[in-house]
């Protein structure tokens, strides 16, 4: 009886392991498909092969158009959001070295993620301006809105109304950090974007630095940037940001120094984890094995040749 009583318990064990990983099964939840996904974009082929569904490349200095696809196409950009925050409180010129606080309100409702820095801490708006652009620090990017002068409904408010003044015409945004899919733009407008963010130093520095180190309290908090190119000897990256939310994709816009052009590059809706970066290096070997053309010398003019000869 014993033997059999052991034997019992030994299968009830099993079945409830298989039970609980049957659960545990029925309760995982699918990663919704993107945006750009629903809408067929990924079906769109280039050159390229870029695992990004929208792309946009442009010489900053000439305008030229170097490689398109569904660059018109308005999809959410998730934390590529962050570039026109900081863009908004850089120029309205409010005290970096104020000190602002974390509070219920910077929260993330919208998607539940996580964040180091707790309700309660107290960091600079340059700390919370560096995090939010280096590591898309959500807290940090929801608390520069809202101290901004006015709160947050000017904050957005101005946010929008910078976009229609750059001629982001197909741009809305809603809050400043990209957590919500109604934050949504094009590849051209982000091109606009980036190029008008290329101007401001401060933007430039703290998007691009490698590491970051903010003292919260007795704490030290270490940071990283989210796009590892940064820190690749192959690049020169003027500006860049990444973002992704499961709507969005995997996105990032950069500005880079490639076989002596400056570049404006913009990717969408990538559809690995490292892809966006991957695409990133598929261009800058298709640029650097593809420089531009020589110009060819014009011919002299009929009076310019009768003064050499004459």
């Amino acid at each position: 009886m014993k033997k059999q009583h052991a034997s019992s318990g030994k299968r009830v064990s099993r079945d409830f392991v298989v039970a609980k990983k049957r659960r545990s099964v029925i309760r995982a939840v699918p990663v919704r498909p993107s945006f750009g996904r629903l809408a067929g974009l990924h079906s769109a082929d280039d050159e390229l092969d870029l695992k990004s569904s929208v792309a946009l490349v442009i010489d900053q200095d000439t305008n030229e158009v170097l490689l398109s696809k569904n660059d018109s196409a308005v999809l959410p950009i998730a934390s590529l959001t962050k570039l026109m925050t900081a863009l908004v409180v850089s120029e309205a010129k409010l005290p970096m070295d104020e000190m602002i606080t974390i509070t219920q309100d910077d929260v993330d409702t919208e998607k539940g993620s996580g964040s180091r820095l707790r309700v309660g801490t107290r960091l600079t708006r340059a700390e919370a301006m560096h995090l939010a652009l280096m590591s898309s620090e959500n807290r940090a990017a929801n608390a520069l809105g809202r101290t901004f002068p006015g709160g947050m409904s000017a904050f957005v408010g101005l946010m929008n109304a910078k976009a229609r003044m750059l001629g982001m015409n197909a741009t809305t945004y809603v809050e400043p950090t990209g957590l919500s899919s109604r934050n949504q733009s094009s590849a051209h407008d982000l091109a606009l974007l980036v190029s008008t963010a290329y101007s401001d130093s401060m933007l430039r520095e703290y998007s691009t630095s490698t590491g970051y180190q903010v003292a919260v309290g007795k704490r030290t908090l270490h940071y990283n940037n989210t796009n590892r190119l940064v820190k690749s000897p192959q690049w020169e990256i003027g500006l860049q940001k990444t973002g992704y939310i499961s709507e969005a994709g995997q996105c990032l816009v950069m500005q880079a120094r490639v076989a002596g052009r400056k570049l404006i590059m913009v990717f969408l809706d990538s559809a690995g984890k490292f892809s966006r970066l991957g695409d990133a290096e598929r261009v800058r070997r298709w640029v650097e094995a593809n420089p531009p053309a020589a110009a060819v010398p014009a011919a002299p003019s009929a009076a310019a040749v009768e003064q050499i000869n004459g």
